[in-house]
């Protein structure tokens, strides 16, 4: 739904009403879309955010493969004249 922002005004409680329940809301100016009203997602607590982390953190972990040396790194940035490839 459009509405342009001088309509809104009036309905306001409504319009958040209908963002929150997934109605996909667009203020207007002067017919051009520039603002969309959505629901605010909730901020997790500190525990589940650390829980989420560490999960990410084993999976990448879990797929993480050893690489070239890393004191070697020069021989494929620069050849034996030490210029850059």
């Amino acid at each position: 739904m459009e509405i342009s922002v001088t309509d809104a005004k009036g309905q306001l409680t409504d319009l958040v009403r209908r963002a929150e329940n997934g109605d996909d809301i667009v203020l207007t100016r002067h017919g051009r879309p520039t603002v969309r009203l959505a629901p605010v997602t909730p901020v997790q607590d500190r525990l589940s955010r650390r829980t989420l982390m560490e999960a990410a953190r084993r999976s990448g972990m879990a797929k993480a493969v050893r690489g070239e040396d890393a004191a070697r790194s020069q021989d494929f940035l620069y050849d034996d004249d030490g210029l850059p490839r």
